[in-house]
This record gives structure tokens, sequence and C-alpha cells, in this order.
């Protein structure tokens, strides 16, 4: 099986992780996969804000309902940000990124789970991209797109099965 297939599916969501630190070199693997991305015209709109601080991430693990809680368990956090000035892409341009970071933590061994923040509410009834702002004092032209939590992971789960996939979601030539 291709390398890169093997990877995609052993690629997972971790939300627990134990208290290891990622070393340096890992993390700077991760960060240069996002930087490797295409991006539409290659603008590159990203910016990305690596925080390893605990209480930071404490902070950061109370933007959304629910959805954000692993944070405060990371080891570190990568938040994605598109520069709304750039381009019109940002929002695809930093998918691609926080994709290509998923996959490199997990060919690294580490976890790591995407954490939704734009058009997202926080707790308080504003965004979560405000309660971030202020956490990470981002400029306005930055739209904040996710976060990728990082970790070693407390369980590693079970790869993706290829004949479990949803096949029935594929159409050839036309609907």
């Amino acid at each position: 099986m291709a390398e890169l297939m093997e990877r995609m599916q052993h690629r997972r969501s971790v939300r627990a992780y134990t208290e290891d630190a990622i070393p340096e070199e890992q993390l700077r693997q991760i960060l240069q996969a996002g930087l490797l991305a295409p991006s539409g015209r290659g603008r590159r709109p990203w910016t990305f804000i690596v925080v390893r601080d605990r209480e930071t991430l404490r902070k950061m693990s109370q933007c959304r309902e629910g959805a954000a809680g692993m944070l405060a368990g990371a080891a570190a956090a990568i938040a994605v940000l598109g520069d709304t000035t750039k381009t019109d892409t940002y929002v695809e341009d930093c998918s691609i990124a926080l994709t290509q970071m998923h996959l490199m933590a997990s060919s690294l061994g580490l976890g790591s789970c995407w954490i939704q923040v734009r058009m997202r509410k926080a707790p308080d009834g504003g965004t979560a991209e405000a309660y971030l702002r202020d956490v990470l004092g981002f400029p306005e032209h930055l739209c904040l797109e996710a976060i990728l939590s990082l970790g070693v992971p407390a369980k590693q789960p079970e790869p993706h099965a290829l004949p479990d996939l949803a096949a029935e979601n594929v159409r050839w030539e036309k609907y």
C-alpha cells in the first residue's frame, strides 16, 4: 500500500494526551508541513501562532462549549489564521495547511485534533474568534480558522478501514 494512503488511514482525531512534551524538532516539522501547503495564486495567507504555555492552553480550551476542552491537556496548539486582505480563498488555503499539519503530526506518532473556530460561538454568547483574539492578541485583519491541538496520544485509535469508507458518496461522470 502506498505510504501516504497508509498515513491517511492512521490519522485520527486525538483528544486525550499524556503529559509528555513535544520535541522541538517535531514541532518544526509540523509547522514546515503547514508552510509547504499549496495556496490559491501562491498567496500563502496564513499565520500560525504556536502555543505551549499551559495557562494559555487552558484559557484557549474555554473558547467554545465542549469542542475545545482537549486543549487544556495538550502539549501544544497551533492557531491557524487567515489574512483576509491577501485573498478571498484564505479559508480554503488555511484548511489545506491545517490538513497537512494534521497528517504530519500523525506521521510523527503524535496526536492532533482540528478544533473549528470560525463561525463558532463562545460560552459567553460572543464568538470563539473574539474570545481567542483577546487571549492571543492577533490583529483584526486576521481571521482565526481553526486550532490544531497537539500531544502524545494517551491512547492510539484504530486506523480507518478502507472497506468502511462511504463509497456511496462517490459519483462518476454525473450525479
